[in-house]
């Protein structure tokens, strides 16, 4: 029993439970640490499904956590790319207004990048638009230098790498965390793989995050809601049409940044996403369903209450997963010479998010200590970028929590 015996235990193999382990690794590497992950690899999910961007830090509110740790993260997460041979190209972006209604919160938008201290931002003319992206039509645009594109799938195996062979932590694959028994030294954890006994926790599950918080006796005041976004990706007759990365001016409503384009670092460009409800967390097809899933979603009122508020957003956002024309329109806001042979069917990912009983999205991150456990309960976009600086406060946090040394 004692080589499943360990000082702390993170559960959730992305971005930020890896990121995590890697930091309290660091800081304290005579700590016995596992990972415990359910799927056969790491980053299956949300960190494996993204859109591969490394964000700048300019869309969130001043003084939030994702404003701090999307900068300082972005920072720390190239540097950690360009050590370890992790493929990346800060090639930049223009967020595109293509019409003059959106002119105020596109100034907005920029203003938050200044103030949240981004680096090589400016506005810029239609025609400097056309320069960097010749095929794009707007009104008016915001250069954003310092955004690039990174592969998260071999940062996150890189992470793991790490934490096995510089620091002799553990990682588990094919491992769920199932029950928690907390016991006089701590909790055990209960799996398919049998027990494991750590004196510490750090949960960071992603779409399944509330559900390990009620599990192992925290709870949570908010509930997960999957949203899929479906992309379509550039044919190799529309490739020429784009150049690197292409963002609409975002609906201040949601926090979703609307259908835009993104060379990817592996090849080619996607297009997408959209954002439509899921009927099973982890169903990346249209017609996957859970009825565990759907069942809890539909009986927690927040569900309602945000369908309720949302119905017009919601519908429209079906409309694009079900109909390439409608879907391709959309991309022709940024695109107007766009076709329909210009674009195929492509793969498809899944957020978390977080609502509360009264229906409201939780924007920023939420982190929460309690006892002998600390649960990541909301880590949406730009959580991957943010992942090392996120990892910095978890770390920071177990330290005073679990009082390590």
């Amino acid at each position: 029993m004692n080589d499943r015996l360990f000082d702390l235990v993170i559960i959730g193999g992305g971005c930020v439970g890896l990121s995590a382990a890697y930091k309290i690794c660091s800081r304290y590497p005579h700590l016995k640490i596992a990972v415990l992950e359910k799927e056969d690899c790491v980053s299956r999910h949300q960190t494996g499904r993204n859109s591969g961007v490394i964000h700048s830090g300019i869309y969130y509110k001043p003084g939030s956590y994702k404003a701090k740790n999307c900068v300082d993260g972005r920072r720390e997460l190239v540097t950690f790319a360009r050590e370890h041979g992790i493929k990346y190209d800060i090639c930049g972006k223009v967020i595109v207004a293509t019409d003059v209604s959106e002119l105020a919160h596109m100034h907005k938008v920029y203003q938050n990048g200044i103030e949240n201290g981004v680096e090589d931002l400016r506005l810029i003319s239609p025609d400097e638009i056309k320069e960097i992206e010749p095929y794009c039509e707007g009104v008016a645009g915001v250069w954003v230098g310092c955004t690039g594109i990174v592969d998260y799938v071999g940062f996150t195996q890189k992470l793991a790498e790490l934490i096995k062979q510089k620091f002799g932590g553990a990682v588990f694959l094919n491992t769920e965390a199932q029950k928690f028994i907390k016991t006089e030294g701590g909790t055990l954890i209960k799996t398919n793989r049998g027990d494991f006994s750590a004196k510490h926790l750090v949960a960071c599950a992603g779409l399944q995050s509330d559900r390990i918080a009620q599990k192992e006796g925290t709870g949570t005041d908010a509930a997960i809601v999957g949203f899929r976004g479906d992309y379509y990706d550039l044919s190799e007759k529309g490739m020429g049409k784009v150049r690197n990365l292409i963002y609409p001016v975002p609906n201040p409503q949601f926090p979703f940044l609307g259908v835009h384009f993104t060379r990817m670092i592996q090849g080619g460009v996607e297009c997408g996403p959209n954002a439509v409800f899921v009927f099973k967390r982890e169903g990346y097809s249209k017609t996957a369903f859970s009825l565990k899933d759907t069942s809890a979603a539909f009986s927690y009122p927040g569900t309602w209450r945000f369908f309720a508020r949302h119905w017009r957003f919601g519908l429209d956002e079906y409309r694009g997963a079900f109909s390439k024309a409608y879907f391709l329109k959309r991309l022709q806001k940024l695109i107007p010479s766009l076709e329909s042979d210009d674009i195929v069917p492509a793969r498809s990912g899944v957020r978390a998010m977080a609502l509360t009983r009264e229906g409201t999205m939780i924007d920023d991150f939420k982190i929460e200590a309690r006892g002998n456990a600390i649960h990541v309960l909301n880590a949406p976009s730009p959580a991957a970028t943010a992942a090392l600086a996120i990892g910095n406060a978890i770390q920071e946090m177990a330290t005073r929590q679990f009082n390590l040394t």
